[in-house]
């Protein structure tokens, strides 16, 4: 994976500036970073085993499936990740919310389905007696979501890498908690505090 090779390198008592260059979602919110971090170390888990699973000689479905578990909550994890990074766009460039939200649309393509049961922005159910997910031996890959609509596990672990990848401590413009979105927030809880005393 692009992230993980980038954060392979071992800082020893860094300083924060050279852990934001390593990794730039801790100038964001450092519970986000490791949950995005875990996802990232998910996938590689995954690949392992569906690489195993689908083997030139014979088909593990043992590990199969436990891809197949651990994609569905990776699809979870990641969506509402990419979520709250998208609710809070002024803490991001204009070129990363793009690249966020263009990922959050190709996240809800494969949990939609998988969560609510419905087609995505519909409430049309998508058929409930099917399989978990289809299976593209030739590929060793997960075909997720809706049946009509299938996604790629690959495709979407390659997306979510690559745009994780591509921030930098400049796509950051300031921490979650600055966010206008809590900003707001904040001040009007105080200004209710004031009112009562």
């Amino acid at each position: 994976m692009i992230i993980k090779n980038k954060r392979m390198k071992c800082l020893i008592n860094p300083t924060e500036a050279e852990q934001i260059e390593r990794e730039p979602l801790l100038k964001y919110s450092f519970y986000l970073s490791s949950k995005n971090n875990l996802l990232l170390n998910t996938i590689d888990v995954i690949i392992k085993k569906l690489n195993d699973g689908f083997s030139t000689s014979t088909i593990n479905a043992d590990k199969i499936g436990d891809a197949s578990i651990l994609t569905w909550f990776w699809t979870l994890g990641a969506y509402e990740i990419v979520r709250t990074m998208s609710q809070t766009k002024d803490c991001f460039s204009d070129d990363t919310n793009s690249k966020i939200n263009l990922l959050k649309q190709e996240l809800a393509i494969a949990r939609i389905p998988s969560t609510k049961m419905e087609k995505k922005g519909k409430k049309i159910p998508v058929n409930s007696n099917r399989n978990f997910d289809g299976w593209d031996i030739g590929k060793k890959d997960l075909i997720i979501g809706d049946p009509e609509f299938p996604k790629s596990a690959r495709e979407l672990f390659l997306l979510y890498d690559k745009t994780m990848s591509s921030l930098t401590k400049i796509d950051i413009l300031k921490n979650h908690e600055n966010s206008v979105e809590y900003t707001k927030i904040k001040n009007e809880k105080m200004i209710d505090q004031t009112n009562v005393l």
